[in-house]
């Protein structure tokens, strides 16, 4: 199999003059992106890096990320990124987890590598004048005035990328991952998505994160065009579909919903976009209604999957089953299996939660966290990724994603799913969002509590008459509602569901939580 620098020449050699990346009024040819590429690749080596070693970068989407990613891929450099909003402590986490030998920054996240006790004892890179201290500092924009040729330095067996994973508890953890299995990634993200030649998307899910990494290589496969978007912000989201003519979307819901609700989406020109995906987190009823009518998209993929091995499910007609993640992805096998079992042969019946789990020997699999013997002895069993994740088949063969096993509230000695609550309450059409979380309580253990942001004036009973009028059973009713300002996420749009259960969030104005009382 190619490395990954080498199928980036590819599209040099096919499509030299084809528009490969953009950022603002930059754009880059295959041809001229590449000697940026070379350039940088010669300024890691004269900073000090080896093939091997790992560079730490706390950057947001923006040109030179792209380019240091792909520099990495050709010397055999392990690309290790950092959340742009991480912390000082978690920056020196990192970097002496990695044992990384550079860190590279930009002025936004200055104060926080600045403040890093460990960045100062390895090559450090600076872009736009950030702030270098007293150390020596090696200069971006320096090494691009010269550019020059990559030369590929890494084979297929070589490590590209290491991510660290968002955890909930403890420290995160690095998800390894060679040139190999990113290709294997890359090409099937292109076959599940349908991209054509030449395809134009949207490069705004952060490059720390397994759905950013995915559509800068995919779309290089195919000699396409990345748009640089280093933060979300819907006005100018809207601005660059119209003008780059982005064909393919590749979102969380939370940036969907968000491009929807902006006064200016029904005046805008989107019709360039031609295909939706989404992964990170399950897309509501309501809002893949609102995305069918407002695109009516020729394909629209429920991505299933994540950092450990990208693709786990794809269902590649989202709205004509709501929820579904439907079947196993080209390089992946799949099972439900029993709840609180580490046997892979413990499958579960139809329609039966459990917990899903994805076979290691799927190309696009990694092959054990870095330096946790410990994480890998609570998911790693016999062969298979045990996902954390739960969720059944239906009888049609289709997987149904329900929750994180850490997340399923067991009240009264029912096992609730809160994903199948929070479908149901999103079709109401006073609520804009809304988060199911199960809090303490002293009868039931927990209570079922849902977190709303709503449209307009609403109030629990009109939401419990709702919910009584669905097909969800009594048990999985909620119990007390709390209307919020806002439901907390995190950057790349996952439901932080710790946070509403430790109290964590702003009410609305002028509405109280309020208790529905037990049949």
């Amino acid at each position: 199999m190619l490395d990954l620098g080498r199928t980036f020449l590819q599209s040099v050699e096919r499509r030299p003059h084809a528009v490969g990346l953009v950022d603002a009024a930059l754009q880059l040819t295959y041809a001229q992106w590449a000697r940026h590429i070379g350039a940088t690749q010669r300024g890691l080596a004269d900073a000090g890096l080896k093939k091997g070693d790992h560079l730490v970068t706390v950057l947001q989407n923006r040109w030179e990320m792209a380019t240091l990613h792909w520099a990495c891929q050709f010397a055999g450099i392990v690309m290790t990124p950092l959340n742009w909003r991480a912390k000082p402590d978690e920056v020196d986490y990192c970097i002496q987890d990695a044992q990384a030998r550079a860190v590279v920054w930009e002025p936004i996240t200055d104060a926080a590598v600045t403040a890093s006790t460990e960045a100062p004892r390895i090559a450090r890179i600076v872009m736009d004048g950030a702030a270098p201290g007293n150390a020596t500092v090696h200069r971006f924009d320096h090494w691009i005035n010269q550019p020059v040729d990559p030369l590929p330095l890494a084979g297929a067996d070589d490590g590209s990328l290491m991510l660290y994973t968002s955890g909930t508890t403890g420290k995160p953890k690095g998800v390894p991952r060679r040139h190999r299995a990113e290709r294997a990634a890359a090409l099937a993200h292109v076959a599940q998505n349908r991209y054509a030649v030449g395809e134009c998307t949207l490069g705004v899910m952060p490059l720390y994160h397994t759905m950013g990494v995915r559509s800068l290589l995919a779309i290089a496969l195919i000699d396409g065009r990345f748009v640089c978007m280093p933060r979300f912000e819907a006005q100018r989201a809207l601005q660059l579909i119209r003008d780059q003519g982005v064909s393919h979307l590749y979102l969380v819901p939370t940036l969907y919903h968000d491009l929807l609700s902006h006064p200016n989406f029904k005046r805008s020109d989107v019709a360039s976009v031609r295909k939706l995906g989404f992964a990170g987190a399950p897309m509501h009823d309501a809002l893949l209604q609102r995305l069918q009518a407002a695109f009516d998209p020729e394909l629209f993929v429920n991505h299933y999957g994540s950092s450990e091995i990208y693709t786990f499910s794809i269902n590649q007609q989202a709205t004509l089953k709501p929820g579904s993640a439907g079947r196993a992805g080209f390089n992946t096998r799949l099972r439900v299996v029993a709840l609180n079992q580490h046997n892979p042969d413990a499958v579960t019946d139809s329609m039966q939660e459990g917990q899903i789990i994805a076979e290691l020997t799927s190309d696009e699999a990694f092959e054990g966290y870095h330096r946790r013997p410990d994480a890998d002895a609570k998911s790693l069993h016999a062969g298979w990724y045990f996902t954390g994740d739960t969720g059944y088949v239906d009888a049609d063969g289709d997987l149904f994603v329900t929750g994180r096993v850490d997340d399923m509230i067991i009240s009264g000695g029912e096992n609730i799913s809160p994903v199948d609550i929070e479908s149901v309450l999103s079709l109401h059409p006073e609520v804009d969002e809304v988060a199911v979380a199960g809090l303490k309580d002293e009868r039931w253990g927990q209570k079922v509590v849902a977190f709303v942001k709503a449209h307009g004036p609403v109030d629990a009973q009109s939401l419990d008459a709702h919910c009584r009028r669905s097909d969800l059973v009594n048990f999985k009713r909620p119990r007390d509602y709390v209307f919020v300002r806002e439901i907390p996420k995190s950057p790349v749009g996952k439901v932080l569901r710790r946070l509403l259960q430790s109290g964590d969030y702003e009410l609305a104005p002028s509405q109280p939580a309020e208790t529905i009382q037990p049949e």
